[in-house]
């Protein structure tokens, strides 16, 4: 059905004289009819009859063929298969995991099913679905995560047949303290692992040796439970959940759902500074659109791409706003690093409709049922398309006409799909990637293991080949006993409580205000140096603090809350020597692209100080911090015979190469399910490793997470979009949207744009 709200707004914007230019480009996703289907398989009659009173006895045909594939057929006595279901928001995925639960509940009423969801937010969301299927009269189910209680948590642990939960609670509470879920863990049947799309990169393959870790610790108490598991639309749904489980899966991924028309916009804030390629800040942008849709009534969700960058949008659309105090209270921030209570507050406040707009960092991205939403705003490419199709996805789950928008940042990617908006309507899918073998995630989860169970050379069929030589290594080191078994070295210590699934290794940090000495946030320890390092301006709540002190040892940082008009950027410097060649391929003109093991060594060696209205640089502050080491995966390009000729032809070398570095690094994200902040690079004239000019790319977590390989094999596509991109940028001589890096320790010199296209066009052997 037509939104006029939002066919106004459309009107109005295009109508307005100040905007011209701005929507480059707009296009209609048609609606789509339900297909229905017949399940062969009879359901436990108060199963059936639960869907009948909710309106669903006409399932959807890929609803049928995933509940098939679980019950298995009744010639093979009813055993079913791990189940995959890729499909898009409100196609009724959760149907196809509750369905399941309860009829096994309804057949025994001692079976208990363990629900993962990637966010506390998502589990309660999902708790209140089941309540329709009879959580609460007909069997218990509840959350457990940070925030519950430790006297219902023994009651959970007795009694509680569905426990809903996050991979970090089941990683650090739960697999540890095994035996407290002895009867939990015996009679479980089912896991369900929601939003399988999100355990990518680090994050996934830490989730990997989570659920291999609670295949094991089933198999001891007797219990061989199914896996189901749901995702949005992917390339590579199967290959994934059979890398982070280590099982095969059965496949659905045809989507049978209805869906209402979506209205795309592609918004691009208008250039300020033509000659410097600089455009208006898309944060300031945003806040006016956010601001309009707001007075026009449009419930609005508005996905930013940082804590820091959710905290600006929200005080310019604020800002915006300052003639209506009541419009100003109905527009709040959601992220991460916020207090439990904060969270709730605000998740109550949304659900309710009390607000009509919220900016939002990811963690509204995922499957909480928030409807009513009528438009999306992505301030940034989100990194893959699966997420932008997801954050889009928001709205409209009533089937109503939405609207999905993508607001440019200045950044390269974001303006090459400017240019090609028919990659975001037309394209395929990302292929989602993760490394369980990486020695350095799964070091860690060994020592996990050990201390849930002592460790035997069987435990192979869990952690793979490489598992034994670790297990020598973290021997050596004196962190496990080798006798008949491995053993846990420690008891003073706790290895899961040292070892976080999201930013890498170690506990977060605490984010303490100096008067009124109190918690206001926190961060992971991965990120502190880059979001919480001596100087950074940190955002909360939409005020802003200065950071006075840094305590790596201690885990915390102290802020002190001051009202400053400028933000704040780190950067690097790094140095690569490569340690191990896997493969080479040529490229045309004699380069060639490698692929192999490499040693980093990065530093953030200072700070940029930005002006909050323009994005202007004030200053460059300098840090002394400590080194960080780490061997990880990377791909290399050397240089063939053109590279020579490169002066005589009046370009600079090392400038051609700097510039090409940082503009793939850029549209990497175009390529490979990841941010440009997963990866580094690293360009010198001769290397002391290659003998030759080299770029270098390489994963930024230690061991790799299959980013790189990606690039490996895309290396072509890669080269050819960033020819594009920086040939199509209309600034004179390199910047953030073509060749220019907010991060780079060299203060972006040397840089030489039209070299960087000539070398990647006769690579490409088009030059």
């Amino acid at each position: 059905m037509a939104n006029k709200a939002i066919e106004e707004f459309l009107r109005a914007v295009q109508a307005d004289s100040r905007y011209a230019g701005q929507l480059v480009h707009t296009a209609r996703h048609p609606g789509r009819r339900a297909a229905y289907g017949e399940l062969s398989v009879p359901l436990a009659p108060a199963v059936a009859q639960i869907l009948e009173d909710l309106g669903r006895s006409r399932l959807y045909k890929h609803q049928v063929q995933a509940l098939e594939a679980v019950f298995g057929p009744p010639e093979a006595g009813g055993v079913g298969q791990n189940v995959v279901i890729a499909a898009g928001t409100a196609a009724g995925k959760t149907l196809c995991y509750v369905v399941p639960v309860a009829q096994a509940l309804a057949e025994n009423r001692q079976a208990r099913a363990l629900l993962l969801y990637p966010t506390k937010a998502l589990a309660q969301d999902q708790l209140n679905k089941l309540e329709d299927f009879g959580a609460g009269e007909v069997f218990l189910a509840d959350t457990y995560d940070g925030d519950t209680p430790p006297q219902r948590r023994r009651e959970i642990r007795r009694n509680t047949q569905v426990v809903l939960t996050n991979p970090d609670m089941l990683h650090v509470a739960m697999l540890p303290h095994h035996a407290r879920w002895d009867e939990f863990f015996s009679q479980l049947r089912y896991v369900v692992v929601d939003e399988v799309h999100v355990y990518r990169g680090v994050f996934g393959s830490q989730m990997a040796n989570v659920l291999r870790r609670l295949r094991r610790i089933c198999d001891h108490y007797g219990a061989k439970p199914q896996f189901i598991c749901s995702s949005a639309t992917i390339g590579n749904p199967g290959e994934l959940c059979e890398t982070l489980v280590g099982q095969p899966f059965t496949v659905i991924e045809e989507d049978t759902a209805p869906r209402g028309g979506r209205q795309w916009a592609f918004w691009n804030p208008p250039l300020v500074d033509a000659k410097l390629g600089r455009r208006r800040s898309p944060n300031r942008e945003a806040a006016d659109l956010i601001a309009k849709l707001v007075r026009a009534g449009v419930r609005t969700l508005a996905f930013t791409l940082s804590r820091m960058q959710t905290e600006m949008v929200l005080r310019y659309t604020r800002e915006r706003l300052s003639d209506s105090p009541s419009l100003q209270e109905r527009v709040a921030p959601y992220r991460g690093g916020y207090l439990p209570e904060e969270r709730r507050l605000i998740e109550r406040r949304l659900f309710s409709g009390e607000l009509l707009a919220v900016v939002a960092t990811s963690a509204l991205e995922l499957g909480v049922d928030i409807g009513g939403l009528d438009a999306v705003i992505s301030i940034g490419y989100p990194g893959d398309l699966a997420s932008l199709r997801q954050q889009a996805g928001r709205a409209g789950r009533a089937r109503q006409e939405s609207l999905a928008m993508l607001l440019a940042s200045a950044g390269g990617v974001d303006q090459y799909l400017m240019e090609h908006p028919e990659y975001v309507l037309e394209a395929g899918h990302d292929r989602a990637r993760c490394a369980p073998e990486n020695r350095f995630i799964l070091g860690g989860h060994l020592l996990c293991a050990a201390y849930e169970l002592p460790l035997e050379k069987d435990d192979a069929r869990y952690f793979g080949t490489e598992m034994e030589d670790i297990l020598g290594v973290l021997t050596s080191h004196r962190l496990l006993d080798r006798r008949r078994r491995w053993y846990w070295a420690d008891p003073e210590r706790y290895p899961a409580a040292e070892l976080g699934l999201r930013g890498g290794a170690g506990p977060g940090l605490e984010i303490i205000l100096d008067a009124p000495h109190r918690l206001i946030g926190t961060v992971d320890e991965s990120s502190a140096m880059w979001l919480v390092h001596p100087g950074a301006v940190y955002l909360h709540q939409g005020e802003t603090y200065v950071v006075k002190s840094l305590d790596l040892e201690g885990k915390r940082a102290v802020v002190s809350r001051q009202d400053v008009k400028y933000f704040t950027r780190a950067v690097s410097l790094s140095e690569i020597h490569i340690a191990e060649q896997f493969q080479e391929r040529p490229l045309p003109q004699g380069a060639k692209v490698h692929l192999g093991e490499v040693t980093v060594e990065s530093q953030i060696v200072g700070y940029r100080k930005l002006d909050s209205s323009r994005g202007a640089e004030q200053e460059i502050v300098p840090l002394e911090l400590p080194v960080n080491v780490f061997e990880t995966v990377g791909l290399w390009l050397t240089m063939g015979e053109e590279l020579g000729q490169l002066p005589d032809q009046g370009y600079d070398i090392l400038g051609s190469l700097h510039a090409l570095e940082h503009a793939m690094i850029g549209l990497m994200p175009l390529l490979v399910m990841c941010d440009p902040h997963d990866v580094g690079g690293v360009s010198t004239q001769l290397h002391p490793d290659t003998g030759e000019a080299t770029i270098c790319i390489y994963d930024g977590y230690p061991g790799g997470v299959g980013l790189s390989e990606e690039a490996y094999d895309k290396a072509e596509a890669l080269l050819e979009a960033t020819a594009e991109r920086i040939e199509n940028c209309p600034c004179a001589q390199g910047c953030p949207a073509c060749v220019q890096s907010p991060s780079c320790g060299d203060n972006n010199e040397p840089l030489d744009k039209a070299g960087a296209v000539r070398l990647a066009r006769k690579w490409l052997d088009r030059g």
